[in-house]
């Protein structure tokens, strides 16, 4: 089987890299790192924080993607949620969905922004001007958007009465929709109602890893949490599930053993975003990567 390369959309870092502390050379190391597993671009991900961090991360983000052409973009996760579905984000940082509050991190490296759209003070229309991908996520509504961040976490269910933010996203056949496939975050029934239910064509899946992915860490603070890592999950004190421990080529191995996974899976994140291919995986019948070419080889 041979698919393009690997581009993470939503993931907060891996190896001990923290996209909301890191600097320029910790990302481009990192940048390395994912290459060499298929990864070959990326959208940093950036956690609920201050104006100020956030201000200074997008800065090294920007930075880091002069020295890599892996960096697509940033993904803004934080700020714009519904507290009620906070996950493991400190809603402390949380902040109306108006163009006033945007403008106060605004720049044009921002690419996804996720964001509670029952919540919305005008900031959808602005941010769909400008280009940017709108997701809802880590919230219980609906509304205008191009995506839906990590369907079924942090976000109300699906209902057979009234309107909830997963039932949405599984019948919107028009909106891409984003999955963490890690055997953790959603169960294999779940999962086959999601495939099922989902046009091949919009399903991203995504990692949604945590810094501590691939290392020796198994205690850190992430979204001003203390995050524990059993060799399993990744929770914080009182049991909250944070991100994942996985990366999207053991993900889709997971997958392809279940025979819930796609070729076109991979494709449709170049899809959502006009991009072009930038390289191309060799896989064996047991989803092991044989080959890693680059479009320039």
């Amino acid at each position: 089987m041979r698919t393009p390369l690997l581009i993470e959309q939503h993931f907060h870092g891996a190896y001990g890299v923290d996209f909301n502390k890191a600097g320029v050379n910790e990302i481009v190391g990192l940048a390395s790192k994912l290459r060499e597993i298929g990864i070959g671009g990326f959208f940093p991900t950036l956690v609920t924080d201050s104006i100020e961090n956030i201000k200074r991360q997008i800065g090294i983000i920007k930075k880091a993607s002069e020295q890599c052409s892996g960096i697509l973009g940033i993904h803004l996760e934080g700020i714009f949620i519904n507290p009620l579905k906070k996950g493991i984000h400190n809603p402390e940082h949380c902040m109306a969905l108006t163009v006033e509050n945007y403008k106060k991190i605004e720049d044009d490296f921002i690419k996804i922004v996720t964001l509670a759209p029952e919540l919305d003070e005008g900031l959808i229309s602005y941010l769909k001007s400008k280009g940017i991908k709108v997701q809802a996520g880590h919230c219980v509504g609906w509304g205008d958007v191009d995506g839906v961040t990590h369907t079924f976490n942090a976000m109300s269910g699906v209902t057979h009465r009234g309107v909830s933010t997963a039932l949405s996203a599984l019948v919107e056949d028009k909106v891409f929709a984003e999955i963490i496939a890690d055997g953790v975050h959603v169960s294999d029934e779940a999962l086959k109602l999601f495939f099922k239910a989902k046009p091949a064509d919009k399903v991203i899946l995504i990692s949604d890893a945590l810094p501590i992915t691939y290392s020796d860490i198994s205690e850190t603070t992430f979204a001003d949490s203390k995050i524990f890592y059993d060799g399993k999950s990744a929770t914080s004190v009182d049991g909250t599930l944070a991100g994942s421990t996985k990366l999207l080529p053991e993900i889709i191995k997971i997958l392809g053993k279940k025979g819930l996974f796609k070729p076109e899976y991979i494709e449709n994140v170049y899809s959502y975003h006009n991009l072009d291919f930038i390289g191309e995986i060799e896989w064996d019948n047991e989803f092991n990567i044989l080959k890693i070419c680059s479009s320039n080889d």
